[in-house]
């Protein structure tokens, strides 16, 4: 995986540098980022402070630990998912296969 050079709150940064200056291709040059990324960078993070960057990384990592068990769930065979309810461990509908 590609690792990230910028944190967030060096994001924030750069999205308020340029909006005090309001020269956005100077900023980019500065920091050495294109044109595209401080966009995405503004569309994602524009308005935002540094604790709610911190939040919504937190919650992106939980939603993605959540679809993971959710995959998980949805592999498990037919019989071992009507034990595991009937223990009332899970509680979810399963589908038969046709």
């Amino acid at each position: 995986m590609k690792r990230k050079r910028f944190t967030e709150e060096q994001i924030i940064g750069i999205l308020n540098e340029a909006e005090q200056t309001g020269n956005i291709r100077e900023i980019c040059r500065l920091n050495n980022i294109s044109e595209q990324t401080f966009y995405r960078w503004r569309t994602k993070f524009g308005g935002m402070d540094v604790s709610e960057a911190k939040r919504l990384k937190d919650l992106e990592r939980e939603n993605s630990e959540l679809k993971k068990i959710v995959a998980d769930l949805t592999l498990i065979p037919e019989p071992s998912a009507a034990l595991l309810m009937g223990l009332g461990l899970v509680e979810l509908r399963v589908r038969r296969r046709t």
